[in-house]
């Protein structure tokens, strides 16, 4: 499974929602997450990919897109 479907696999996980964004839609603006589900997705990005994201990162800047998460995970790897 790619890095985008394990993603969303998590979004759609905390969203309660089976949408599929593009890369670059805005996950909060689009309604996906808000600040309350950050802390979940985040949680659910470590479960999913064996990395621990230290609680200064929870920035809804640094998590607003897919592209981005794909960027940030991939920096911890």
């Amino acid at each position: 499974m790619e890095d985008r479907e394990r993603i969303l696999k998590v979004l759609n996980a905390v969203s309660g929602k089976d949408l599929a964004p593009s890369d670059d839609e805005s996950l909060f603006t689009s309604g996906l997450l808000d600040s309350f589900a950050l802390a979940d997705f985040v949680s659910g990005l470590e479960d999913e990919f064996g990395v621990r994201i230290p609680d200064s990162d929870l920035s809804a800047r640094k998590f607003d897109t897919i592209q981005k998460v794909k960027e940030y995970l991939a920096a911890k790897r």
